[in-house]
């Protein structure tokens, strides 16, 4: 008995030491405050990339398996305490940029707590940066309502004279948790009268085209994102990730978003790189 105890007691060490340098560390957490991620040796191919709520054992070793505490559970929304997902519908089109929609699903599709799914005007399949053939989930008219809506940019010029799609981010976007454009992304939005009175950015090479478009918004050079509260936007192509990061550390952590972008192994990513406006009611009250 007291050997299977002090077996079992050293491997509950060797499971914690491997917690250094890890949120719960900084953050002061203890183990029964805490959501642990829990995934199979690196080293096994079979589960490498699949990461699971409970502990398991290596197939190599046999020994019980303990990784990152990822969050406190009580930062947690109530909602994914009981294991309601937020859907997150990311518009695809002709033309869109693979990056700026690949990187965002990558990050919501990594991360517990959300159902991911890709929308287009019709289910036919559209073709991304010439060579990829999507085919999408759903078309505009039978698409479940998104908690998160995620606009791509690309080659959206041919869609912003599309009126049924306009009127559906017009219509969408309000009832959603957060709307977050990507690269050009940020012309639908724009007509669709989003960005009227905000700060927001775009693809670098976009800027003064999108500020032409919509002079009474405000559009940023040299921002990463700029979070309106409701709307983000990000620069082009790879900052969507970013952007992505920024709203999974808004709504369920910072601890979270980084454990995500450490499976990513994406080290790019700044928490404070991009910009946060404050509301002008709050604003006003200083």
């Amino acid at each position: 008995m007291k050997l299977i105890l002090s077996f079992r007691l050293s491997v509950f060490v060797a499971g914690w030491l491997g917690l250094a340098g890890s949120p719960m560390l900084a953050m002061n957490l203890t183990p029964n405050d805490a959501l642990m991620a829990y995934y199979y040796d690196l080293c096994d191919s079979d589960g490498d990339v699949e990461r699971f709520e409970k502990t398991g054992r290596s197939q190599q070793a046999g020994l019980p398996l303990f990784q990152r505490i990822i969050a406190p559970m009580d930062s947690l929304p109530q909602t994914t305490k009981q294991g309601k997902k937020r859907n997150v519908a990311i518009f695809i089109h002709d033309g869109v940029e693979i990056l700026d929609f690949a990187g965002p699903s990558e990050v919501f599709a990594s991360t517990k707590g959300f159902n991911v799914y890709t929308v287009s005007l019709t289910k036919e399949p559209i073709i991304s940066q010439g060579f990829v053939k999507i085919t999408p989930t759903y078309s505009l008219t039978d698409c479940p309502k998104p908690d998160i809506l995620v606009i791509p940019g690309g080659k959206t010029g041919p869609f912003l004279t599309n009126e049924p799609l306009i009127d559906w981010i017009k219509n969408t976007a309000p009832q959603t948790e957060i709307t977050l454009s990507v690269c050009t992304g940020a012309g639908l939005l724009a007509k669709a009268g989003l960005l009227d009175g905000k700060q927001a950015t775009t693809f670098h090479s976009y800027i003064e085209t999108l500020q032409r478009a919509t002079p009474k918004a405000e559009i940023l050079a040299n921002t990463r994102f700029v979070d309106n509260g409701q709307i983000i936007t990000t620069a082009g192509v790879s900052a969507g990730i970013d952007g992505a990061l920024h709203v999974v550390s808004k709504l369920m952590g910072q601890a979270v978003a980084t454990q995500t972008a450490r499976y990513m192994e994406y080290d790019k990513w700044k928490p404070g790189e991009g910009l946060i406006v404050k509301p002008k009611v709050a604003a006003e009250n200083k």
